[in-house]
């Protein structure tokens, strides 16, 4: 599982010229789910995004997590995080799970970050969506279940 995070000051996804999910202060999630993705890579994503410290302190130091700063999330479904642009001009999505299976792990995580205590508002899977953010910072960074993956005998 692949999430891009964004630090922002505001957030908000639109469908259809309507809006469905906005932030105040927080982060964006882009999230993309691999073909072999389990409910272990969003729950291990999903603690670790939630307690990134990518927020400053008192002191201006990246310090404070986001359920430190009772910040929220909007986590939006992007598949092409699992573009494969190495050959040729168009990019391949093999690397990204089937809708259905993709859809599920989406949920979930977002599910468990909520459960974390971070208010969560989301986009809508499988649709055509405009994002509009103000990155605070800038602060972006890539995190990735796949590294961080137990033996098969482990439990999230």
């Amino acid at each position: 599982m692949r999430a891009l995070v964004q630090r922002v000051s505001c957030g908000q996804v639109e469908v259809e010229g309507q809006v469905v999910g906005d932030i105040g202060p927080g982060m964006v999630v882009f999230l993309g789910v691999a073909a072999d993705d389990t409910e272990w890579d969003a729950l291990w994503l999903a603690n670790k995004i939630a307690n990134l410290r990518i927020f400053d302190d008192e002191a201006g130091r990246m310090n404070l997590s986001i359920l430190n700063t009772k910040g929220e999330a909007l986590v939006v479904s992007q598949f092409t995080l699992y573009g494969q642009c190495r050959k040729g001009r168009r990019p391949s999505f093999d690397g990204a799970a089937q809708p259905a299976v993709a859809e599920a792990l989406y949920q979930r995580f977002a599910d468990h970050l909520e459960a974390l205590g971070v208010p969560v508002s989301t986009g809508r899977f499988q649709t055509f969506m405009s994002v509009a953010l103000v990155n605070s910072g800038p602060v972006t960074l890539l995190v990735e279940s796949e590294s961080a993956r137990p033996s098969a005998s482990s439990t999230p």
